[in-house]
């Protein structure tokens, strides 16, 4: 075991994380608060959470003072092993809001995709440190794409293409380290293509694009311009839109369907499917500059935002804490992200270096599509917001993301 030099810990990180636990816990005993409540009690959300927190202290703990070769060596079999448990609970889990995702234990429910986050982020790492990161290869793009679409392919099929979602940050992460632009173009393109076929229609944007392929071909016939790109381009888009009606309508169920249409504003529903993201407005309207106060908050106590200590407890920090409250949770996420980004940048070790660049992807995608959801620009999809919402599997992936980092950040040599 390598000796701990706690001078190099980011204590600065450390101090922001543990204040948005600190906020996390107050939101939560605010939004399921009522009366004569035990404030210990483990029968209410916050006394679970209480424990979860104790819990993450603890692994945090252990995590730095391991060996830092630990994650290294065996990030393979542990590869595995969240494999395994992946598949295992589509056949033994629990189904809770209409995904089979969870393992009951003890009156706890774990859901092992959140511990695959560090999990994948620890394999990949480990494959792309073995061979350099070489990410011009084919074969190793290949290799690379499979340890993250494995995963997203098993989550997707419990259903929870919410927590799928999240996955693809790891694409950040390769194409920050060598992965050709092309694939982030396509992805780019895609999306674009995904959203503007919802919008406007199969048949329309089909016209549009073969319109386009059509005049390219003419252009190139006549100007001898080269067209491989466009034409490439074209082709996958005729593909990809002619699949669109099978993954809105197939991979997503009739909830993400609507709630995508309420967003792009095909349709209204603030009684309906809209009514959450309606209601976390007007708690965000109702707290104005410096909020309500703590446990005054009159959409909070009314309990009319369903999920409000979990995925909308923005809308309770909103309520209460107002602008002011809001505004710091932003700027205490982007502090950290942006520091763990630039001390990734000086540690020369590809290992540590694509572990933390992983950890600061899934932070940032977690906490812009969460706050994104709440306000009202972006699908509610059921993603928590990490050290704030409710949740014990969350916190406890949390914190093994961010003590991963902690304990790599401060091993900057090349090689053990």
């Amino acid at each position: 075991m390598n000796s701990l030099n706690i001078k190099k810990f980011d204590f600065v990180s450390i101090s922001i994380v543990s204040l948005l636990i600190m906020i996390g816990l107050v939101n939560i005993y605010s939004s399921t608060y009522f009366d004569n409540m035990s404030f210990f009690s483990f029968k209410n959300p916050f006394g679970k959470q209480l424990i979860f927190t104790l819990i993450s202290l603890i692994i945090f703990l252990f995590i730095l003072v391991s060996d830092d070769r630990f994650f290294f060596r065996y990030s393979s079999i542990i590869y595995l092993i969240g494999i395994i448990l992946l598949i295992a609970v589509l056949i033994f889990g629990n189904e809770v809001k209409g995904a089979k995702s969870w393992f009951s234990l003890m009156g706890f429910s774990l859901q092992p995709s959140e511990f695959m986050k560090p999990i994948t982020a620890l394999a990949l790492a480990k494959y792309l440190s073995n061979i350099n990161s070489d990410l011009k290869r084919k074969s190793i793009q290949l290799y690379s794409f499979l340890i993250v679409l494995i995963p997203i392919f098993l989550i997707i099929i419990q259903p929870d293409p919410g927590t799928a979602l999240i996955y693809f940050s790891f694409f950040f992460v390769l194409y920050v380290i060598g992965l050709p632009s092309t694939y982030m173009n396509i992805f780019i393109w895609l999306t674009i293509l995904f959203i503007t076929t919802i919008v406007v229609g199969k048949q329309n944007i089909l016209f549009i694009i073969s319109t386009l392929i059509i005049s390219i071909l003419l252009i190139y016939i006549y100007r001898k311009l080269s067209f491989r790109k466009f034409l490439f381009y074209g082709i996958l888009s005729l593909i990809f839109i002619l699949c669109v009606d099978f993954i809105f309508n197939e991979v997503f169920e009739q909830r993400h369907r609507d709630r995508f249409d309420i967003v792009l504003g095909i349709k209204e529903d603030n009684r309906g499917i809209g009514y959450n993201t309606n209601q976390s407005q007007l708690a965000f309207k109702s707290g104005g500059f410096f909020g309500e106060g703590f446990l005054k908050g009159t959409q909070t106590k009314g309990d009319f935002v369903p999920e409000q200590h979990s995925d909308y407890i923005f809308a309770t920090i909103g309520e209460e804490w107002g602008f002011f409250g809001s505004i710091l949770t932003i700027i205490l996420f982007t502090i950290l992200i942006l520091r763990m980004i630039s001390r990734a940048n000086t540690n020369r070790n590809i290992f540590n270096k694509i572990v933390i660049y992983s950890v600061a992807s899934i932070f940032f995608f977690q906490f812009a599509i969460n706050i994104s959801m709440v306000i009202g620009v972006f699908p509610t999809v059921g993603i928590p917001l990490p050290f704030i919402s409710y949740g014990g599997s969350s916190l406890l992936a949390s914190i093994i993301l961010f003590g991963g980092y902690i304990k790599l950040d401060s091993v900057k040599k090349e090689k053990w």
